[in-house]
């Protein structure tokens, strides 16, 4: 979707809530008191009314906008903004396109996007052959950080993240050389480099019946109690470029990504800009469709 289709389909506030709430219709509403599906449309109220208990829920409520104050017109924009490259926007960015006043509304409301974005990844493991790294990203240093000896305003420190792909092996008919292709990915921010987490992380992200692929690193000997197959390859350029190569990759366009369009990553929020980018990379086929999928993650993110 283009600014002129966009502008043509959703250039007032009554034509994003009515969108919203046709979008809303399709994902169904839940009672919040009873639990009951089947509800009324109160249009004078703009509110869905319980047919069992009359309980009233308004079309924000239950979505990510629940507590917004902000139009949903301004939601809408931002959402379009979000998904419309592959790069992104930093809240500063958005404010000024939107031309509003203040930075503290469009910095909650980026960042909420982003969390629903990472609530609808989280629904979904992956499978198959997976591809397992970690990798240090640049973040800025908190204040304790920078008292214990990280010199300078807002200097730097490294945080650690694990990355997967899933990806399968594709055999070329003629030649019988075999390549990966890539699905879909995860990223987990880490508090450290333990095996702990390590597992912790590959039960929550991977599906057990996965083949995992990973360096010789310590802190990935209990890997197979996890999964069906877990593969060590020891460190060399051989398994970056191979065995872990879409892994690798997605690593390095990360890091570009964040590096490219943000000054600034707070280590507390570093989860939530790989949200983003991960969002967006699991769906880099959708085209115009991506800004449907976010409103969509917006409505039942905190379902």
């Amino acid at each position: 979707m283009n600014i002129f289709s966009f502008s043509a389909h959703f250039g007032t506030e009554e034509d994003c809530r009515h969108h919203f709430k046709e979008q809303r219709d399709l994902q169904g509403i839940n009672c919040l008191k009873c639990g009951n599906k089947k509800h009324y449309w109160k249009q004078d109220k703009w509110s869905y009314e319980c047919k069992s208990c009359k309980y009233r829920t308004s079309l924000r409520k239950g979505t990510i906008m629940e507590n917004s104050n902000l139009p949903f017109l301004i939601w809408y924009k931002t959402m379009f903004l979000m998904s419309v490259t592959k790069k992104g926007f930093s809240a500063k960015e958005i404010q000024k396109q939107l031309e509003l006043k203040r930075y503290e509304p469009v910095w909650s409301m980026v960042h909420k996007l982003r969390k629903a974005m990472g609530n609808r990844d989280a629904r979904y493991t992956l499978e198959g052959m997976i591809e397992f790294d970690e990798a240090y990203f640049t973040v800025e240093s908190s204040e304790i950080e920078q008292q214990k000896g990280i010199r300078g305003k807002g200097a730097v420190g490294k945080q650690n993240v694990a990355m997967m792909a899933e990806s399968t092996p594709l055999e070329d008919i003629k030649t019988g050389k075999t390549e990966k292709q890539v699905r879909f990915f995860k990223a987990k921010v880490l508090d450290g480099h333990s095996g702990e987490e390590i597992n912790e992380t590959i039960q929550e992200s991977i599906d057990n019946q996965s083949i995992v692929f990973t360096d010789k690193s310590t802190s990935y000997v209990d890997i197979a109690d996890f999964v069906e197959l877990h593969i060590m390859e020891k460190s060399s350029k051989e398994t970056t470029e191979e065995t872990l190569k879409w892994v690798h990759i997605a690593i390095s366009n990360a890091k570009r990504n964040l590096l490219g369009n943000y000054h600034k990553i707070k280590r507390k929020y570093l989860q939530l800009y790989l949200n983003e980018f991960i969002y967006k990379l699991n769906r880099r086929y959708f085209g115009e469709k991506l800004f449907e999928r976010l409103i969509i993650a917006n409505i039942t993110a905190l379902g």
